[in-house]
């Protein structure tokens, strides 16, 4: 199992930012390089502990489908989302947020996850994914943080 821990300073409060994060719309917005986008479940508005959504995305150059339920949920400082139904073998993405002296959000992504195929899945893993999912978590959170604070750098 990999884990990865991004982290994001946004110009902005935690109840903004942890919102935000939970919008279903600003994450396909955010993804729209891979035409992610909400297909079963809740589908729009703001998702709550239990919610569950599946998400549909071309990644690699094929068409994926994940289920995510909200598994955690402390509103402004964490949630998170695990994978019910997907391609990982592992999936759990916890979302921490943090308020900082200046009255900026820092905001962390812990992402643990497996691929299936065992050794080869591991490798993948290392060579592949690691980066492809760090810049895709990046520009998510470069997204989230000028739908918080536009016109703003974060």
């Amino acid at each position: 199992m990999r884990r990865l821990n991004i982290t994001t300073r946004i110009t902005a409060p935690p109840e903004l930012v942890f919102d935000t994060s939970l919008q279903v719309d600003v994450h396909t917005r955010s993804m729209a390089a891979s035409g992610e986008r909400a297909v079963g479940g809740v589908t729009t508005g703001q998702l709550r502990l239990g919610d569950e959504v599946t998400w549909q995305a071309r990644h690699f150059g094929r068409s994926w489908r994940m289920t995510s339920r909200i598994t955690a949920y402390d509103r402004p400082t964490s949630f998170v989302d695990e994978q019910i139904d997907g391609p990982f073998s592992v999936w759990r993405h916890a979302h921490l947020f943090q308020r900082q002296p200046d009255d900026t959000t820092l905001m962390s992504d812990v992402i643990d996850f497996a691929a299936p195929y065992g050794p080869l899945g591991r490798l993948v893993e290392a060579l592949v994914l690691d980066r492809y999912m760090t810049r895709l978590i990046a520009v998510r959170n470069q997204y989230v943080a000028a739908v918080c604070n536009p016109g703003r750098p974060s």
